[in-house]
C-alpha cells in the first residue's frame, strides 16, 4: 500500500469514527434534550403516533390512551380525576401542553427516554407499533381516596409519606380540578376551560401539597424548635422556662400569648415537654431566642427547608429565611413570622422524626416498565441526611406521643395504636381565617406512615376552628386506612 493510499485510509477511518460518534451523541447523549425541544416538530408529530404508556397506582392504570378518530390517534383518559389530577396533570397533544406526571416523565411515557433506546430500535425491527412505557407510582389507591374524602371539600392538601423509604403513598389538593376536560382536542374548548380554571380565586390548578400559596405552619414548626434545642446540646425535656401570661418581642413593645390567654399550665416555669404537650406559643419563643435563629434555620434545613424536592413533580421550597432579628427569631419558634411550609415538608418533618432521625428524599414513582413489561427504569430509596441523634429523637418521639394522648391533639387518637403527632392554628393576620395544620405518625414504636395536613381558609369556620379540631380528624383517617383500621 503507498503511503497516500495508507493516509487516505487513515483520514477516512477518522471521518468515519467523527460520524459514527457524533450519531452516537446525537441518538443517545442527546436524545432526551432534543426531544423535549420545543422547535422540534418532528418528534411532536410523531408522538401523535404513539400510544402513550400508563400512569399507575395499586395495580390499576389512572391515566391511559384511547383511540382517537382525528390526527391526533390518541385520547388521554383519566379515572377518578379530580382526586388524582394533583398527581397525573394533564396532557393535551393539541397545544403541547402537560403538567403533572405527564410532565415530569413525558419521555418515559412518550417512548422517548434515552432507557428507551433499545425498546424503540427493537418496535422498528420487529414493525411493532409505537408505544410509550409505564409509570408505576408508589402512591396507594386506597390511602389515596381516603385521604380525598376526609378532606372533602375543605380548601388544603393532604400528603402521606413512608418514613423509612420516603415514598409517598398519597397526595391530594382542593380544590381540584378535572384533567379530561384540559385533555381534550378542541383547543378553543380547552383554552377557555383553562382559563376560567386559572381566573379561580380558590386556585384550583395549585398543587398544595408541594406548592401553590404557602401557609405559615403555625404550632407544627415546634417540632423543629424542640429538634434544634434539643440538638444543641444545652437542653432536654425538662429543661424549664419562664412561664408568664404575655411575653414582649425582644427590641419591641409588641407581646404575644399563648392561645389560652393563660400561662402555660401552673406554676412560674414550665418544661420544654409539657410547653409542647399543650401548643404554648410563649415558651417556644423564648426557646427560639436562646437557641438562636442561625441554630434553628440549620435544624429546620436538615428536615428540608429552603430545598425543592424533585419527586419528579418539583416541589416549592419551604422557607425559613436568614434570620434578622431576635423578634422574629421569637415568631418563627412557633411557625408564625417569616417561616413557611408545604405539607410535604411538614410530613417530611414528622417522616424524619419517625425514622430515627434519618429524613428520606421525598418520591413518587418506584418504576417505569417497557410495553414488554421490562423495568427499564428503578427510582431507589434514598437519604437526605440526618436532622437528629438516635437517643435525642427518641425523646422528641416520646414528647409527640405524649401530645396525642394527653395533650392538645386528642382527635388523631386510634384505639389500640399509640399515635404521635402535632397540631397547628396558624395566624394570617388579624382578622383573617386561620391555617389548620396536623402533622404526625403511626404507630409510633413502628413508623408506617406519616402524614400532614393543612386545611386553609380555617375550614370555613374563620378563626373558630383548630388543627385538632378540623385537621386531625383527617390525619385519624389516612392513617387508619394504611394501617388497615
Amino acid at each position: 500500500m503507498t503511503k497516500e493510499l495508507r493516509r487516505l485510509t487513515i483520514i477516512m477511518l477518522l471521518m468515519f469514527l467523527a460520524l459514527f460518534g457524533s450519531t452516537s451523541v446525537i441518538q443517545v447523549v442527546q436524545a432526551d434534550s432534543l426531544a423535549q425541544n420545543q422547535n422540534n416538530k418532528r418528534a411532536m408529530y410523531d408522538s401523535f403516533d404513539v400510544q402513550r404508556g400508563s400512569i399507575i397506582a395499586s395495580g390499576s392504570a389512572i391515566a391511559y390512551s384511547t383511540p382517537s378518530k382525528d390526527v391526533y390517534s390518541w385520547q388521554r383518559q383519566y379515572v377518578d380525576p379530580l382526586m388524582w389530577a394533583p398527581v397525573t396533570g394533564y396532557y393535551n397533544p393539541v397545544l403541547q401542553s402537560r403538567t403533572g406526571i405527564e410532565k415530569a416523565l413525558n419521555q418515559q411515557l412518550s417512548g422517548t427516554g434515552s432507557s428507551q433506546f433499545l425498546t424503540r430500535v427493537e418496535q422498528i425491527v420487529t414493525g411493532q407499533p409505537a408505544r410509550g412505557s409505564n409509570v408505576m407510582l408508589s402512591l396507594d389507591a386506597k390511602v389515596q381516596k381516603a385521604a380525598y374524602e376526609a378532606l372533602g371539600k375543605l380548601r388544603g392538601a393532604v400528603i402521606a409519606i413512608q418514613p423509612k423509604t420516603g415514598r409517598i403513598l398519597a397526595m391530594v389538593s382542593s380544590p381540584g380540578f378535572d384533567p379530561n376536560i384540559l385533555a381534550a382536542h378542541n383547543a378553543n374548548a380547552v383554552n377557555a376551560a383553562y382559563d376560567k380554571l386559572n381566573a379561580d380565586p380558590t386556585h384550583p390548578l395549585y398543587n398544595r401539597a408541594i406548592g401553590g400559596d404557602l401557609d405559615p405552619p403555625g404550632s407544627t414548626f415546634k417540632l423543629v424548635t424542640v429538634s434544634a434545642a434539643l440538638a444543641s446540646g444545652q437542653f432536654t425535656p425538662q429543661s424549664k422556662l419562664p412561664n408568664p401570661v404575655r411575653y414582649t418581642l425582644p427590641g419591641t413593645t409588641t407581646s404575644i400569648s399563648n392561645d389560652t390567654r393563660t400561662t402555660c399550665g401552673p406554676g412560674k416555669d414550665v418544661t420544654i415537654a409539657d410547653a409542647l404537650r399543650l401548643s404554648c406559643n410563649i415558651p417556644m419563643a423564648e426557646l427560639a431566642v436562646k437557641v438562636g435563629g442561625d441554630a434553628i434555620r440549620a435544624e429546620a434545613e436538615k428536615y428540608g427547608f429552603n430545598t425543592s424536592f424533585d419527586l419528579p413533580l418539583p416541589s416549592t421550597p419551604s422557607s425559613y429565611p436568614p434570620p434578622t432579628d431576635s423578634a422574629q427569631t421569637a415568631l418563627t419558634g412557633f411557625g408564625q413570622g417569616k417561616v413557611t411550609a408545604t405539607a410535604l415538608q411538614m410530613a417530611m418533618v414528622s417522616a424524619g422524626i419517625a425514622n430515627g432521625g434519618v429524613v428520606m428524599k421525598p418520591r413518587m414513582v418506584d418504576e417505569v416498565v417497557g410495553p414488554d413489561l421490562s423495568v427499564q427504569e428503578k427510582f431507589d430509596n434514598a437519604e437526605y441526611g440526618r436532622a437528629l441523634d438516635p437517643a435525642l429523637n427518641a425523646e422528641l418521639v416520646r414528647m409527640m406521643v405524649a401530645n396525642v394522648s394527653d395533650g392538645v391533639a386528642t382527635n388523631a387518637r386510634i384505639d389500640g395504636v399509640a399515635v404521635a403527632g402535632k397540631t397547628g392554628t396558624a395566624q394570617n393576620g388579624d382578622n383573617n381565617p386561620f391555617s389548620l395544620w396536623f402533622t404526625g405518625f403511626a404507630p409510633a414504636e413502628d413508623p408506617q406512615v406519616a402524614v400532614a395536613v393543612v386545611v386553609e381558609n380555617g375550614g370555613g369556620v374563620g378563626q373558630s376552628g383548630s388543627g385538632n379540631s378540623i385537621a386531625a380528624p383527617i390525619v385519624k383517617k389516612v392513617m387508619e386506612a394504611v394501617l388497615g383500621k
